[in-house]
């Protein structure tokens, strides 16, 4: 009886062994004395049950793969440019036609342009042909009335210029006789014939001014005094003093030519200066013939 009690918790105590051997491979259970760690193969100390177990293979340690994130690149999203809207060429507002009342300004066109040119010619401004166009001759032509009425030389058929139109405002002769006559006060020059004004046009003489050439400095101005036409140039006369178109000359240097600028005051060396147009008028019809009278006052 006692025998076998011995030999059942002999049995016992060697299963629980076993187990407890079992366990002791993961490192969960120890007997005997408490160590603070259990030394690593790595140290060089074997566990006194290495030879009675058959060592259990660890556990592959799974070491996490490290995710890889493919990126696709983004192509980035261009947005084009929008395109100006090209905006139709506004059509120019077309001027509307001055009517008889308005005021004309260089530029202008239509019958009433057209009426006016004709008026002036009627009273001796010359301004060429009645064409409706409001160009450099009808401006000349304005300015000249304007001198003759008084008024200020701008060129612009206003309503102050309108009434001297309107009302026949010409100028006069003070010699008589035929020939040419320069007034230096109003800036015309008028054609004469058998004591009438036959043509008024526009002039600019003597400014008045210091100037020097060749060396000498003298006064620009247009000498009064009756003379008589000496020599005439028909050509472009280059001179020290500027280029003079088609001259006639009655004083010395001193001529009546064309020119491109003529403003409504005096501005010349001492010459009396008309537009271009007016000078080929003059030698078209003998104006100012060789020994013709020529009086500035």
């Amino acid at each position: 009886m006692d025998r076998r009690r011995t030999g059942s918790r002999t049995a016992l105590a060697a299963s629980v062994l076993v187990g407890a051997l079992a366990l002791s491979g993961c490192g969960g259970i120890t007997f005997g004395r408490h160590t603070a760690a259990t030394p690593s193969a790595a140290q060089g100390t074997t566990s006194p049950t290495d030879s009675a177990t058959t060592p259990t293979s660890p556990e592959p340690t799974t070491t996490a793969e490290p995710t890889t994130t493919t990126v696709t690149p983004t192509t980035p999203t261009t947005t084009a440019a929008p395109k100006p809207t090209s905006k139709p060429t506004p059509k120019p507002t077309p001027k509307p036609v001055p009517t008889e009342g308005d005021t004309l300004h260089a530029g202008d066109t239509g019958p009433y342009v057209r009426q006016v040119q004709q008026r002036l010619s009627a009273l001796g401004y010359w301004n060429g042909s009645a064409d409706g166009v409001y160009g450099g001759l009808t401006s000349q032509a304005v300015m000249a009335l304007q001198k003759a009425a008084g008024l200020g030389r701008d060129g612009v058929f206003g309503p102050a210029t309108r009434r001297a139109l309107q009302n026949g405002v010409r100028p006069q002769s003070r010699i008589g006789g035929s020939g040419i006559e320069i007034d230096k006060a109003r800036q015309l020059l008028l054609v004469v014939r058998g004591g009438r004004v036959t043509m008024i046009l526009n002039t600019s003489t003597g400014s008045g001014e210091r100037y020097t050439s060749q060396g000498f400095t003298r006064t620009a101005l247009t000498p009064s005094g009756t003379f008589s036409t000496f020599r005439a140039v028909n050509h472009l006369d280059k001179g020290p003093l500027g280029d003079l178109w088609r001259p006639r000359y009655f004083n010395g240097g001193i001529a009546v030519h064309g020119a491109g600028n003529v403003p409504g005051y005096p501005a010349s060396h001492g010459c009396a200066r008309v537009s271009n147009p007016a000078m080929d008028m003059i030698w078209a019809n003998d104006i100012m013939p060789i020994g013709g009278r020529v009086t500035v006052y």
